[in-house]
């Protein structure tokens, strides 16, 4: 390439001004500036990958092909050239030539969907359907959740999704077989972090980590609901659970003015909270208020307070200890969301459960079964609903997380009394 400087970024940008014509929907524009960049220079390797461009839409591959392997003459190396390369080999039916193109792309650029795509699509032609489905594979872990696909990709994302699935049917099946002299020889034993791993390889479960709105501490488990067995206080309170629903309906029974929204923000509330803010479609009833006994509540539930004399209380200021009675009414449901701090778990005791509820923390769905209590990461992204036409009915109260020490946990409380000094009253947007 002969050009200088400047002259190179003139081309450049009457090249960049085309394309952008063409998007825009000015193909008259477009046609005119590119012109003026062949005119002023044929030679240029923009020029000439978008001359090969146009031909391949203009569908010429034997004359893009030309011009792309002039371009590729002055930058060897440049990844969208050699994908356009790849696409002109491909029309021409010379697939090995389109595969050596698309994994020299690949090789400079490892994330680059459109060559993941057409790699993809190359296996499947070459009837290589297990690298097919890993490639599209790799390429559907790149697009985030929820992200909205553009209309002109959604039947190849539909496509390639359906791939990635019909082999991970049959990749389920084949390792359900090579592991199962092994799961023989444990049996009786627990597997249960291993069953999720390979739920995970699957794609079948999706990997959710701790996300506090407040403080992560590092190094500890990411577990969403911890095992039952590990917190064998919980008896004395699960004994309890007649008198605890007891003493709560004596409370609802004064109407629902007894409780108090449990979203309850001055400021205009993020949106996911706008339809609960200052909302009793999720009430509750506390017995200790971040940190503080609420005397007059807990007289009214002396039964359910000495139950509670088992509960190890954590000290968190403005936080915690905190138990409440949480009170769900019909078909409502309480958004995906995270707590504010990893060295605490939260517990529930369900007490009045009407068919048509469900609680999620991370990947794993449980129902809540009046009596049985279960301790839960709250800052493992969780949500709640009930759908049925009854309101559901669960205590609530906060532990330490048991991986926290001694000493950690004196730290962790030392800390949130110093931030809460430091920032004092905030206002209430924070």
């Amino acid at each position: 390439m002969s050009e200088t400087k400047p002259q190179d970024q003139h081309i450049r940008e009457l090249v960049g001004a085309s394309v952008q014509a063409a998007a825009i929907g000015r193909p008259y524009d477009a046609e005119r500036l590119m012109r003026q960049a062949e005119n002023e220079a044929p030679n240029h390797p923009l020029v000439l990958n978008e001359i090969g461009r146009r031909k391949l839409l203009a569908r010429d591959p034997a004359g893009a092909l030309a011009a792309l392997e002039l371009a590729l003459k002055a930058e060897p190396g440049n990844p969208a050239y050699l994908l356009n390369l790849a696409t002109a080999l491909r029309d021409l039916n010379r697939r090995e030539e389109e595969l050596a193109a698309l994994n020299r792309v690949l090789l400079a650029e490892p994330t680059n969907m459109r060559a993941l795509l057409q790699v993809a699509a190359l296996h499947e032609h070459l009837q290589d359907t297990r690298a097919a489905a890993a490639t599209y594979r790799k390429a559907m872990m790149m697009i985030p959740p929820g992200a909205q696909i553009p209309p002109e990709m959604r039947m190849i994302v539909e496509h390639a999704r359906a791939v990635v699935a019909a082999n991970s049917r049959a990749l389920e099946s084949f390792l359900d077989e090579h592991l199962r002299p092994v799961r023989d020889r444990h049996a009786g034993e627990a597997t249960g972090r291993f069953d999720k791993s390979l739920a995970t390889y699957l794609q079948k479960r999706r990997v959710y980590r701790p996300q506090p709105t407040f403080l992560y501490v590092p190094e500890l488990p990411a577990i969403e609901f911890f095992p039952r067995e590990d917190f064998p206080w919980l008896d004395t309170i699960e004994a309890a659970t007649d008198d605890i629903r007891e003493e709560l309906i004596g409370v609802l029974a004064d109407g629902p003015e007894v409780l108090e929204p449990y979203i309850a923000r001055q400021a205009t509330p993020d949106e996911k909270w706008r339809a609960l803010n200052n909302s009793r479609s999720w009430g509750v009833f506390y017995l200790w208020r971040a940190g503080e006994a609420v005397a007059d509540n807990m007289a009214r539930c002396p039964k359910t307070v000495a139950a509670l004399q088992a509960w190890p209380q954590c000290d968190l200021p403005g936080s915690a200890p905190t138990a409440v009675f949480s009170i769900l009414e019909p078909r409502t449901r309480i958004p995906p969301h995270t707590g504010v701090n990893n060295a605490r778990l939260i517990c529930h005791l369900p007490l009045i459960v009407p068919p048509g509820c469900g609680f999620r923390v991370g990947a794993e769905t449980r129902p809540w079964e009046p009596g049985k209590a279960f301790v839960f990461d709250d800052t493992i992204e969780h949500e709640a609903w009930n759908n049925s036409g009854e309101a559901r009915a669960v205590l609530i109260f906060d532990i330490w997380n048991p991986y926290v020490s001694e000493a950690e946990q004196e730290m962790v409380s030392a800390l949130t009394r110093g931030v809460e000094a430091f920032y004092g009253e905030l206002p209430s947007y924070l």
